[in-house]
């Protein structure tokens, strides 16, 4: 046990009981415990398998590679359709954890072992992104926007191109786009 965690599951409530549950589920897994991304996470040999999270309405392990497992239970959710890699499997009280043990210790067992045959994700390409096309246009007409948004990250690219596009009306897409082109132009993604 990571006292770095204790900290996270007192931070947890209204979801505590659950996370401590979730917390001794992946341990007797024999994954090493810390705190990333102010959440609890469990990893083998320094690669992230899996991660406690917690929500308003649920908490949550969050597979990182679980779009390459089984889910012959389907108890593995897409968080949002943009999730390419990760999966959760998402809970509401600690019966539900208690009852669902030997099924999380399957789908950890199985995350550790797609992680043991250095399984990859295959992701999307940027070209695999639809460009809004206020984003388009922009590209063409601002001097310097095209390299300076090329330079950028895939990562950074992607993010930019499903904000943009994610605007259900031209006018959203448009102030998007015009909000976000100093920080492309300065080369920075979305966050920085």
């Amino acid at each position: 046990m990571n006292p770095k965690v204790d900290k996270f599951v007192e931070r947890s409530k209204p979801w505590q009981k659950e996370v401590e549950l979730l917390r001794k589920i992946a341990l007797d897994c024999g994954l090493d415990e810390d705190l990333k991304w102010g959440q609890a996470c469990y990893s083998l040999n320094d690669a992230n398998v899996v991660l406690i999270h917690c929500f308003k309405e649920y908490c949550a392990y969050l597979f990182f590679k679980g779009a390459l497992m089984s889910n012959s239970d389907g108890l593995l959710v897409q968080q949002t359709k943009n999730v390419q890699s990760a999966r959760q499997i998402r809970f509401t009280d600690a019966k539900e954890i208690t009852k669902l043990r030997p099924k999380l210790k399957a789908h950890i067992y199985e995350a550790i072992e797609v992680e043991k045959a250095g399984l990859k994700v295959a992701f999307k390409k940027v070209d695999d992104f639809a460009i809004a096309d206020e984003f388009n246009v922009k590209l063409k007409e601002v001097r310097g926007l095209k390299k300076a948004f090329d330079a950028l990250t895939p990562g950074r690219q992607k993010a930019y191109l499903l904000f943009f596009s994610s605007a259900k009306q031209a006018k959203t897409r448009e102030a998007r786009v015009e909000k976000y082109i100093p920080q492309i132009l300065d080369g920075k993604g979305m966050d920085d």
